[in-house]
């Protein structure tokens, strides 16, 4: 049986994931759940993990998923097939090849770098629309599981909710990838590293390019 808390907390995941394809940033979850620091998040996935729940996918950033529901939390009827992009599911060994644009910055911005290279991905880990494939330059995206050296991959997107991690294009020059938020007039990016302080920038400066999908490590 679960808590209040933890039953509360895979509600909010399971109509996230329904919605969006893409598992909640843990400072969603905090906030969604009223929690004063994210080591309360932490714990309560750790029990649902426990409990056979939801389990985190290997090799990439905030990717859970549920395997089963409890009583109160009915399965979402998918979109009907007018509402969205249809998918097809892909067979596991399914590889596919989606363009890779070079560098990105998850510290201080960089120039936004363009390439023509391709870059291979498992057909399974991109869900619906246009993707593409950044390198990860920088450390300050390390708490959402986001290292130096890792394949961002990115759904192509103009607009970004409270919360999401975009690549954010500055003064049409510099690309960094950073938790998008909203400051009154202005656009706050975040660091997910109490070693980097948030960016500031008034939104005309500011362009969304993409939104991530997911992140392939390489050992």
């Amino acid at each position: 049986m679960l808590t209040p808390k933890q039953h509360e907390l895979l509600a909010f995941i399971h109509q996230r994931l329904h919605d969006t394809g893409i598992s909640p940033s843990f400072d969603e979850m905090r906030e969604a759940l009223d929690l004063k620091s994210k080591s309360g998040v932490h714990r309560l996935i750790g029990a649902l993990e426990e409990r056979e729940f939801i389990r985190r996918l290997p090799n990439r950033a905030r990717a859970l998923e549920i395997l089963k529901l409890p009583e109160g939390i009915e399965e979402t009827p998918a979109p009907a097939a007018n509402d969205a992009t249809p998918v097809v599911p892909a067979a596991a060994n399914d590889i596919v090849e989606i363009p890779m644009h070079g560098r990105i910055a998850a510290g201080t911005p960089i120039e936004a770098l363009q390439g023509n290279e391709g870059f291979a991905v498992p057909a399974a880990l991109l869900g619906p629309g246009e993707h593409f494939a950044l390198e990860v330059s920088g450390d300050s995206m390390v708490d959402e599981g986001i290292l130096d050296g890792d394949f961002a991959l990115i759904r192509r997107v103009d607009s970004a909710r409270e919360g999401e991690i975009v690549v954010a294009l500055v003064d049409e020059e510099e690309a960094t990838l950073k938790t998008y938020r909203r400051e009154g007039s202005m656009v706050r990016l975040d660091p997910a590293n109490a070693a980097y302080e948030a960016q500031r920038y008034e939104e005309q400066r500011v362009r969304i390019q993409g939104r991530l999908a997911g992140i392939i490590r390489r050992y």
